[in-house]
């Protein structure tokens, strides 16, 4: 078991440009700015996420991927959880191309 009192050092990232993410359940799409999280992209478009830290350490805001890449900033998934792509914590990881699917 891991406790983290504070997020794991960043993991070089490239720019952020923005992209879309589609809310699988309602077919809505919503545009995360570069300087936005999908977690609060998502919130202001009136979606109601869990979250707690915002900070990719307590894995509250994890959330399904149905289709699309994340790029993982987070202290929580294995490398495995990363490798597969399956999941996000939305509240820091971003996309990888200009598009994702999420279960929400």
């Amino acid at each position: 078991r891991v406790e983290r009192f504070a997020p794991a050092p960043a993991r070089a990232a490239g720019p952020d440009p923005g992209f879309e993410v589609v809310l699988a359940r309602s077919g809505r799409t919503v545009v995360v700015e570069p300087d936005v999280s999908v977690l609060d992209a998502v919130r202001g478009a009136g979606v109601e996420v869990l979250f707690s830290c915002t900070e990719g350490t307590c894995g509250t805001c994890e959330t399904e991927v149905v289709a699309g890449e994340p790029e993982h900033r987070d202290s929580v998934l294995t490398e495995e959880e990363r490798a597969a792509g399956e999941t996000m914590l939305i509240c820091v990881s971003r996309c990888r191309g200009r598009r994702l699917v999420l279960d929400l």
